[in-house]
């Protein structure tokens, strides 16, 4: 079984149709992909991996510690659940961008990280019109149900998977689907810990070079009426090396209404119709449970607080 690397340059050539297949084949079976020759300049990918590596090591490494010591995990002694083995900030694009706002990172990185930001903010438009391609809708439709009246959501998560001395007792980033549209990841290249689950195991996301790491959202899943799917995916913690994730969300605008693409739909589709702001005000205490519940509570809206929401998390 091996995890679907697409070659986007293959798409201005003679191999177009098999790497559209290779993609749609990926998004109905894998829900995740990893894309080479993205157009994404790698002197620039090469200065965000050092900067976001550097500002760890002089901004947050002791905050991080800190953390450990604070919560009783510097010395693990029985599984933990409910932490995850992160240091992480986060990066606001759009609608405003909140750059300016984080106080300790320097002119240079901050210039670096809009420059690819908005590099990412392209591809992820580019990639939306092939999942248009191969789902049969017209060239624009997923963008535009996205924009809703203000336009798209899209920031970018920083993080940092530190060595963690004992692995099998707490996970790096515990298992969930994102919310989402889709998600660029730019990860570490050399230290592994991105598992996505599929038929029942926990597969490896393999590191290389100079990719982005493509994969689906709960909003995909549910405009495709079920055709592509969110997937369940973690971060295993390391005992070595500190692995560098910077995942960017291509998100609907907080307006947006999101409901099953009529095409896609043959009778009544089990997927709800909602706004997306809605629906992101109950995931982010119900990140870590399954997502059905999800679907089944924004068709009944009153079932909303069964879930028990629990904690808050950073939804752009």
């Amino acid at each position: 079984m091996k995890f679907p690397v697409v070659d986007l340059s293959k798409l201005n050539g003679e191999e177009r149709d098999q790497t559209m297949a290779l993609i749609n084949e990926a998004c109905e079976n894998w829900g995740f992909f990893e894309i080479v020759n993205h157009g994404l300049p790698h002197d620039l990918m090469d200065k965000i991996e050092k900067m976001t590596k550097d500002h760890y090591k002089t901004c947050q490494e002791q905050k991080f510690n800190d953390m450990l010591k604070s919560k009783g995990l510097d010395n693990l002694e029985t599984e933990v659940e409910d932490v995850d083995w992160e240091s992480t900030f986060y990066v606001r694009h759009l609608p405003q961008s909140n750059l300016n706002d984080i106080s300790d990172v320097s002119d240079e990185y901050r210039t670096a990280m809009k420059d690819f930001g908005k590099r990412l903010e392209n591809l992820a438009e580019d990639l939306l019109d092939l999942l248009c391609e191969n789902l049969g809708l017209e060239k624009g439709y997923l963008k535009k149900v996205f924009h809703g009246t203000k336009g798209p959501t899209f920031g970018t998560k920083v993080s940092n998977y530190p060595p963690c001395p004992k692995p099998e007792m707490i996970k790096g980033l515990r298992a969930h689907t994102d919310a989402g549209g889709i998600i660029l990841l730019f990860q570490d290249d050399k230290v592994s810990g991105l598992q996505l689950l599929k038929d029942g195991d926990w597969i490896d996301v393999p590191p290389l070079n100079h990719s982005i790491v493509i994969n689906l959202g709960d909003q995909l899943e549910v405009i495709t009426n079920g055709k592509y799917k969110s997937v369940l995916h973690r971060v295993v913690t390391q005992q070595e090396g500190n692995r560098m994730s910077v995942a960017s969300f291509y998100n609907p605008g907080s307006d947006a209404e999101i409901s099953p693409a009529t095409s896609l739909v043959e009778k009544d589709s089990e997927y709800p119709s909602f706004v997306f702001d809605d629906y992101m005000k109950l995931y982010a205490g119900v990140k870590f449970q399954p997502k059905e519940p999800r679907f089944a509570a924004m068709k009944n809206a009153s079932a909303v607080t069964e879930l028990n929401p629990t904690a808050a998390v950073e939804t752009f």
